[in-house]
């Protein structure tokens, strides 16, 4: 039981946010890591995501029954109750916040509290609406890394800013991969996704645009904040890859497997990305 209650906070999304926290945490502690911070707010804000994810799990309750990737979820099998659910949400969400308030300072706790009101919210149940929650999820997705400067730094300034550009440009196509390569799954739920919505051709268009943002929001980070030489090094010939690759969808015969291998290199330029902004 205690794995299913653990499965609800959909760990890999943890994982991956707390990832580029890492990363924000790291570049404003240039010259000193405060690890008993750093601690407190994985803690915190894992806590945080957790709660948000729990959530989300329980207003997706329906709608995950069918889908073929979500179907035996807890909540859509009825192995654990709504109310059960409810109620281990609002446990995390106090202790995340709990430790966020008093170990971290009003800005990383407020900017916690905007995203998660934006992802629970907002998100949630805008993802059932319209194909522009895509976007208002990446805002909820792009905040970690900016929690994580904004703990060390204790300001939130034009490093955080674009900080917060790069996610939000990486995780449109990064959304739209997984579009694409699950449609017949949000197909079956009713979810307006992009490719359901305006088609195929019109998302790969997109997805390259966005792609070439990104890129330019790259470029932008070591004009405000000091970076190693290996930053742009291994960055921009990964987005230009990235970028080379959308450019082959445009020709490409199998839609899915274009799609899922997008998705795996956007998971790549993540981790670099995050590793990279990590070390002066």
């Amino acid at each position: 039981m205690l794995k299913t209650y653990y499965l609800l906070t959909k760990p890999g999304i943890i994982l991956g946010n707390l990832i580029t926290t890492v990363g924000g945490f790291a570049l404003a502690s240039r010259g000193g890591f405060d690890w008993t911070l750093f601690l407190f707010l994985t803690i915190g804000l894992g806590g945080v995501i957790g709660s948000a994810c729990v959530f989300n799990n329980y207003i997706d309750r329906e709608s995950d029954r069918k889908m073929e990737r979500t179907k035996n979820r807890a909540l859509a099998r009825g192995v654990i109750s709504g109310k059960s659910a409810v109620l281990f949400a609002m446990i995390l969400g106090t202790l995340g916040f709990s430790a966020l308030i008093f170990f971290t300072n009003w800005i990383a706790t407020l900017l916690a509290a905007v995203g998660y009101f934006i992802y629970v919210g907002m998100y949630s149940f805008w993802k059932h609406q319209t194909r522009y929650a895509t976007l208002v999820g990446s805002v909820s997705g792009a905040v970690p890394p900016v929690i994580g400067y904004v703990a060390a730094s204790h300001q939130l300034d034009l490093s955080a800013c674009v900080l917060f550009a790069i996610l939000v440009l990486w995780q449109m196509p990064h959304f739209y991969s997984i579009a694409m390569w699950k449609m017949d799954d949000y197909r079956a739920a009713s979810v307006p996704v992009l490719p359901l919505v305006q088609g195929i051709g019109v998302t790969k268009v997109h997805m390259l645009l966005y792609i070439a943002a990104f890129l330019c929001a790259l470029l932008l980070l070591p004009l405000v904040s000091t970076m190693g030489s290996g930053y742009l090094m291994a960055l921009v010939p990964l987005s230009l890859a990235w970028g080379g690759y959308s450019l082959k969808g445009f020709t490409t015969h199998n839609d899915q497997h274009w799609a899922r291998q997008m998705f795996r290199l956007s998971l790549v330029i993540i981790l670099v990305f995050s590793a990279l902004i990590s070390f002066p």
